[in-house]
C-alpha cells in the first residue's frame, strides 16, 4: 500500500483529501505544520507528499528542500506562475492550485508514483523471507509489506549488507547516523525492539539476534 503524506493546516482540505486517498487504496499520514512535517519526515519516508505553502511555522518552501527522495506535489491556492516555477525548480515534481478538481490530483499523484517507480534502480537485499529494496526503502517479508520507521530502516540495511557478522552498538549508531541522526545509545535498544517485532508479526520468526555484551547480527532460521 502506497503512503501519502498531507501536508497542510486547513482541516477541511486535508480531511477531505485524506478520505478520497483512503477511498483509492492510500495510507495516508497527516502533518498541520511546517515544523511538525520535518518531525515527522525524519521518522517516516512516504511514498508521495501532497505540500501546502501557507503553514504555520515553516513555510512550504521551507520545508521542500528538506524533503529527499520523495516526490512532492504542491498544493496551494497561490497562482504567480514565476513562483510556481521557482518551486518547480528547486525540487517539486508537479503544481496544483487550489481550488482543484479530486480526479485530477488523483490522476497526477498516480503518474508521479508510476514515475518513481519506474525511476527505481531496484537493488535488493536478501535474508531467508525478508527482501530490501535500497532504493525504494520497500521491505517485505513473505508477501507483506513492512512499514519501519527511518531508523529501523537503517538498522535492519546494515545487518542484512552484513548478515553474518556481529554490529556492534557503537559501529550501529555511527553507520546509520547520516540516516537517522536520531537514534541514540538510549533509544537504540528501543528501536531495535520494535523492528524484531513489526518482522516477528509478518512471519512468526525472530531474525535479529543479541550477543550478549557485543552487538547484534541477523539471526539464521
Amino acid at each position: 500500500m502506497k503512503q501519502i503524506l498531507i501536508i497542510d493546516d486547513d482541516i477541511y482540505i486535508g480531511n477531505m483529501l485524506e478520505e478520497t486517498l483512503t477511498k483509492e487504496g492510500y495510507h495516508v499520514l497527516r502533518a498541520y505544520s511546517g515544523t511538525e512535517a520535518v518531525l515527522l519526515l525524519s521518522r517516516e519516508k512516504p511514498d508521495l507528499v501532497l505540500l501546502d505553502l501557507m503553514l504555520p511555522g515553516l513555510k512550504g518552501e521551507e520545508v521542500l528542500p528538506q524533503i529527499k527522495g520523495i516526490p512532492v506535489i504542491i498544493v496551494s491556492a497561490r497562482m504567480d506562475i514565476d513562483h510556481k516555477v521557482d518551486l518547480l525548480l528547486e525540487g517539486a515534481v508537479d503544481y496544483v492550485t487550489k481550488p482543484f478538481h479530486t480526479k485530477e490530483l488523483l490522476a497526477r499523484i498516480a503518474v508521479q508514483l508510476r514515475a518513481a517507480a519506474s525511476c527505481a534502480g531496484g537493488f535488493r537485499l536478501s535474508f531467508d523471507d525478508i527482501v530490501l529494496d535500497t532504493d525504494t526503502h520497500a521491505v517485505t517479508a513473505g508477501e507483506d509489506e513492512v512499514r519501519l520507521t527511518r531508523t529501523e530502516y537503517a538498522i535492519l540495511k546494515l545487518l542484512m549488507q552484513n548478515p553474518a557478522q556481529v554490529i556492534t552498538k557503537s559501529q550501529l549508531l555511527e553507520r546509520i547516523s547520516e540516516d537517522t541522526p536520531d537514534c541514540t545509545e538510549g533509544s537504540l535498544k528501543t528501536h531495535i525492539s520494535h523492528l524484531r517485532g513489526k518482522l516477528r508479526e509478518k512471519t512468526n520468526k525472530d531474525y535479529i539476534e543479541a550477543v550478549w555484551g557485543i552487538g547484534f547480527k541477523m539471526k539464521e532460521q
